[in-house]
């Protein structure tokens, strides 16, 4: 039979096809194909054969965006259609010291562009020692007692590097390759000067794309190239200044580590110092204050992220008009955004038409500096449709808290500390895991259970149940309204009221700590908020009714103003803790909600499975878990 329609990729198969075709040969009809020599000839060609497929298959998933897997490749697609991957990023410290030269002329000081400070303290990673540098000059007066204070300097991680190029016009195909990678783009300067000799220097800027580029505009343009190196591009005198011969270009970069620097907190100086005379000075300087540890730093862009984000930035077009457009754009404009959610107003109750809400997690953080804020509103300008105006809100936490009761078998388990620990350390990798710490994140049920039943072979069942809380900042001492949103429908499960609980505060006219409980109308889907003090843990007295409203459905709860004196929870602000148990077990970070699961107030309690181990098989034994939430009052 003809080989036709070929497409075993499997080794075994393809010698099969080649024995069926000899076999249908009238020349090979006894021919024994397992014991002669023909065999050995049969597997070279089939081997031939496997390689060859595997080979073409490789090459034609690599042209292909989506089934690209080497970078180099997703690069070089993502480049044709216009994206440039983000660059490793370096660990910025902030540091302050000073330098006495009372017993010099010195009128200013200046801290030279490079090496500023150095560490070893690695914790518990390594004992590697990381560099810090500035990548320019920073200049100081010395004031009347001949002290000169350097107060607040962001210090970046990494080696500070200059490249320098001639501009040659015998080379026609002429490359500006930086020859080292992990580079923080970020951090890029690119000088020019007329010649080597000459003083006079231009500085460019990046150019992420051609508007308002015009043939005087001194721009680059940035590319990644193989082994995560980049190429500086310049203009061709029609987009961009074009570079004449002998043009002398110094691009200075600094090479970083990224993520393995962040956390340091001693630092010594290991850097050099010129007064306004060009002397150097090297005595006089205090000991380095760490204003703040190095944080920030983050490795390059993956390849996953490139093949999500470079898409997203094609579709836009550079143009914001989707929420898939912000949410595409807003990485680019602010490279800290760790996660990031759009939603238009039309979403909200009630509507807020032409308006688009957008809440960004940073990296470092937990909130955007209004500052930064502005900033990001007034760039997105260039890309909004006339007509749509972007707001940017604070991110709100959505907690999840867990309580565990796992049955194991006592004969598999060393000892119940140690399989607790086993369970806690699982849930402490799902709680940091993308799965949860994203918008639009979604906590689920099944999975948690999973990885509790799966952290040891003793673990027999678990009985698990989930509550959600918002934490609540009043602002004390005033009279306020407040709207607490969870995005997720509450569970009645007392007719009679206390469905929700919060910890304890106190309000104007009221002397006990009181709380705040529930009270479901007959509908049970909305409900009145009221506050209660407690004669004893089970003996609610309510104080005052009808303070506001709750709708179970929507997940919201509604206070009218209410002063708020003081409050029992405090975490660098006051604090009123509110939770309730979702009608679902699987819960949703909806639209500005950022789902974390607490780990601080996830409980995982062992219970001897007396029937798996045989010491009660007919469990009379046998102790009992609810499937429901504890039922107190309050928090």
């Amino acid at each position: 039979m003809p080989l036709v329609n070929f497409s075993n990729l499997d080794f075994d198969q393809i010698k099969t096809s080649i024995k069926d075709y000899l076999r249908a040969n009238s020349n090979f009809t006894d021919y024994d194909f397992e014991g002669s020599n023909l065999s050995t000839i049969i597997d070279v060609l089939a081997y031939n054969t496997y390689i060859t497929s595997y080979n073409a298959n490789m090459v034609s998933n690599e042209v292909f965006l989506d089934s690209a897997t080497l970078r180099e490749n997703v690069v070089s697609l993502a480049r044709n259609i216009g994206y440039v991957p983000r660059s490793r990023k370096a660990s910025t410290a902030t540091v302050s010291f000073s330098v006495d030269v009372s017993n010099t002329t010195a009128v200013t000081l200046t801290l030279k562009a490079g090496l500023v400070v150095s560490t070893t303290n690695r914790g518990n990673i390594t004992n590697s020692s990381y560099n810090f540098t500035i990548p320019s000059d920073i200049t100081v007066p010395v004031d009347s007692t001949g002290i000169a204070y350097f107060n607040d300097i962001d210090v970046y991680e990494g080696t500070y590097i200059t490249q320098p190029f001639t501009v040659s016009s015998r080379n026609p195909n002429q490359r500006f390759t930086l020859n080292n990678p992990g580079i923080d783009t970020s951090l890029l300067t690119v000088i020019v000067r007329d010649s080597q000799t000459s003083t006079v220097q231009r500085k460019f800027r990046r150019a992420d794309s051609l508007f308002d580029v015009t043939s005087t505009t001194p721009v680059y343009f940035l590319q990644e190239i193989a082994n995560e190196r980049y190429e500086v591009l310049f203009g061709d005198g029609v987009f961009g200044q074009k570079l004449q011969e002998p043009n002398y270009v110094e691009v200075s970069y600094v090479v970083t580590s990224g993520e393995e620097a962040n956390n340091l907190t001693s630092f010594k100086f290991t850097g050099r110092i010129l007064d306004n005379n060009g002397t150097p000075v090297t005595s006089g300087i205090s000991l380095i204050t760490t204003i703040s540890p190095s944080f920030g730093g983050k490795l390059i862009e993956s390849v996953d992220s490139i093949k999500k984000y470079s898409t997203q930035i094609y579709a836009s077009q550079n143009r914001a008009v989707t929420a898939s457009d912000y949410e595409a754009l807003i990485p680019t404009i602010y490279p800290e955004t760790s996660s990031v959610s759009v939603f238009g107003g039309e979403d909200l109750n009630p509507p807020a038409y032409g308006k688009v809400f957008i809440s960004i997690k940073p990296y470092n953080g937990v909130y955007l500096p209004d500052s930064i804020k502005e900033n990001i509103t007034n760039s997105l300008k260039r890309y909004s449709v006339a007509g749509i105006v972007s707001e940017i809100v604070d991110l709100k936490y959505l907690y999840i808290e867990t309580n565990t009761k796992a049955y194991y078998n006592t004969n598999l388990a060393p000892s119940s500390n140690y399989v607790r620990t086993l369970i806690r350390d699982n849930i402490t990798n799902y709680a940091n895991s993308t799965e949860l710490n994203k918008f639009g994140a979604k906590f689920k049920y099944s999975k948690f259970l999973k990885i509790v039943d799966d952290s040891h072979e003793s673990v027999t069942s678990d009985i698990t149940t989930v509550s959600i809380r918002r934490d609540l900042a009043p602002v004390l001492n005033n009279f306020a309204e407040y709207e607490i949103c969870f995005g997720n429908r509450f569970h009645v499960d007392n007719e009679s009221g206390f469905n929700i609980k919060s910890s304890g505060f106190t309000v104007s006219g009221i002397n006990d700590i009181v709380y705040l409980g529930d009270l479901p109308n007959s509908d049970l889907r909305t409900g009145t908020i009221f506050l209660f003090k407690l004669n004893s843990p089970t003996e609610p007295v309510v104080v005052k009714r009808s303070i506001g409203t709750i709708d179970y459905v929507k997940g919201e709860i509604r206070l009218n103003p209410i002063n708020v004196i003081s409050t029992k929870v405090t975490r660098s602000v006051p604090l009123i803790e509110i939770s309730s148990t979702p009608y679902s077990n699987d819960v949703i970070g909806l639209q500005d909600l950022y789902l974390q699961l607490d780990i601080n107030n996830t409980t995982v309690d062992m219970i001897a499975d007396n029937i798996a181990s045989g010491n009660d098989s007919s469990g009379s034994n046998y102790q009992v878990t609810s499937s429901y939430s504890n039922g107190s009052l309050t928090r």
